[in-house]
């Protein structure tokens, strides 16, 4: 009996691999660190891109945070915690993403250097939480307010979302079309990007992009013989096939003579003739339809003057919808007078050789289009991107109605007024709060370093300007100098940089009290030990 409570008890299967205490921190630490390093270059207006080719080939080239992180095929699991961190910025407020994954890494590293000095991952956490929630109310207490009146900053805004994202070309073009966009959806305060489409197409340059008051389609009529252009479009939307509906069950059907078959078939074109009729009776122009439009239908809209596209998108039938006032109808036979919407003009064009449907001239658009040309695909889909994440940075500023200095000068004032927060408390947390405090620089410092500038020097005289009543000084990359950011037209909205700092602060306390990895047996010990001792050289990815 003796013997047998000597023998090892198994819990884990043999294919397992664990590592624990200081060893799984810092390896965790160094994964995240790393992540963070791949994407702190492509920070600020003078920051880097980085060419994607995924497993087939593509090839995507940006500087988006998250478009770089979600391309990347990353496999260790405290890397993905980073990626997780991006794409909450993205979804909450769309843009700071990069901020965000650079400002989690410089935590984890100051949080490396205070568990070499014997501090508890704990004390660590309870400190930066402390932090955090003061770095939320001073960046409340630097914030201007800002509303849809304010279109000049909101242009400002837009044009700093979109700046170093490879538009510069255009990014007075495209930052106004934003603004212009988001005004046109906005209610109360409140704008729901998803009411501004936008449609892209290779050819021309960024300056040819333009809001159109209106839907665009990449659709074509579906019959030659069908009118190219309507005046005072009446317009209906049916979510409806203008086809013979299929019995839902197996069915055959028996015919004895030639006079059957020939009544079945007189029969299904009646029942599309009577369709059609039922179009022309409301009077309706132009017809979208979700679904299919029969051989016979097409002829017969055709001759009837009524334009008609076919298999629209669900989104796109809804952005219709909104924008020319038109119901949409589920059943033929429910269609009226009063579903039908207007606009002064649909017409189909070329764009770049192909023909697209342009609904324009909404009385009351509550939905609008962006298209965006430029002189390849990579260039227009880059522009996609950054116009994007500036409307919805513009939507995120009119709902929280708050704004703050960039260029780095929100982070350095959080840094100053939470170094002199830290003087103040006692014991450990102390250093805590420090080490965050910190943190703060790694973002002015990001700017200078990929600017090619002395960012030591610069950040040193920020901080100095900041001491003495100067808040809105921060990093201007161009002139090599340090200059009040308001004044530059460098502004962000405050939920930016709050997001920013809630989801870094989160995810580098979740890391660090981890102090046990268990790898599933389906895991073999040496993707285990590749995954984690290659971090340093990107093994890991």
């Amino acid at each position: 009996m003796a013997e047998n409570l000597r023998q090892p008890m198994i819990v884990l299967p043999e294919s397992a691999q664990r590592i624990l205490g200081r060893d799984a921190q810092r390896l965790n630490m160094m994964a995240a660190k790393a992540v963070s390093e791949i994407i702190r270059t492509t920070l600020g207006p003078k920051g880097m891109d980085k060419m994607l080719v995924d497993s087939l080939g593509d090839v995507i080239i940006t500087n988006d945070g998250v478009t770089i992180l979600e391309t990347m095929d990353i496999e260790h699991p405290a890397a993905k915690m980073i990626v997780e961190v991006a794409k909450a910025q993205e979804d909450e407020v769309g843009d700071g993403t990069t901020t965000a994954t650079v400002l989690a890494g410089e935590l984890l590293k100051r949080a490396e250097d205070l568990l070499d000095q014997d501090i508890h991952p704990v004390v660590i956490v309870q400190g930066y939480k402390l932090a955090a929630e003061e770095a939320m109310k001073i960046i409340d207490r630097v914030s201007s307010p800002v509303s849809v009146e304010d279109k000049r900053l909101l242009f400002k805004i837009s044009k700093t979302s979109m700046n170093g994202r490879g538009t510069e070309s255009g990014i007075e073009h495209l930052a106004s079309i934003g603004v212009n966009a988001v005004l046109k959806v906005v209610n109360k305060n409140k704008a729901d990007v998803e009411d501004i489409k936008i449609e892209k197409k290779a050819g021309g340059s960024l300056e040819d992009s333009a809001l159109i008051d209106g839907i665009v389609l990449d659709k074509e009529r579906v019959h030659t013989g069908m009118p190219s252009s309507i005046n005072d479009a009446r317009i209906a939307l049916l979510n409806v096939a203008l086809e013979v509906k299929e019995p839902e069950t197996d069915a055959q059907i028996q015919i004895t003579s030639p006079d059957q078959i020939e009544a079945f078939l007189n029969k299904e074109e009646e029942m599309i003739k009577r369709m059609v009729t039922k179009i022309k009776n409301v009077e309706a122009t132009v017809l979208f339809c979700q679904k299919g439009i029969d051989d016979l239908a097409q002829h017969l809209l055709a001759k009837e003057g009524v334009l008609a596209i076919r298999r629209v998108k669900k989104s796109d039938m809804t952005a219709l919808s909104r924008a020319t006032g038109a119901s949409i109808v589920t059943d033929i036979r429910d269609l009226k007078e009063t579903d039908l919407g207007f606009a002064k003009i649909v017409e189909e064009k070329k764009i770049a050789g192909e023909s697209m449907t342009f609904v324009e001239g909404c009385s009351d658009p509550k939905a609008v289009t962006i298209l965006i040309r430029g002189g390849t695909a990579h260039v227009t889909e880059e522009a996609e991107r950054s116009l994007k994440d500036a409307l919805k940075v513009l939507a995120t500023a009119l709902s929280d109605g708050k704004v703050v200095p960039g260029g780095g000068a929100t982070e350095i004032e959080v840094g100053i007024q939470l170094g002199k927060i830290a003087s103040k408390m006692g014991g450990r947390a102390q250093l805590a709060i420090e080490a965050f405090a910190k943190s703060m620089d790694i973002i002015p410092r990001s700017l200078a370093d990929n600017a090619g500038l002395n960012a030591i020097d610069l950040l040193v005289k920020a901080k100095s300007e900041h001491e003495s009543g100067k808040h809105n000084q921060g990093i201007e990359v161009f002139s090599s100098t340090t200059k009040d950011m308001f004044e530059l037209g460098v502004i962000e909205p405050a939920m930016v940089k709050k997001q920013a700092i809630k989801s870094a602060s989160e995810a580098a306390m979740m890391i660090l009290k981890i102090d046990d990895v268990i790898a599933a047996s389906k895991i073999s010990k040496g993707d285990m030990a590749a995954g984690m001792e290659g971090m340093g050289g990107m093994g890991g990815f």
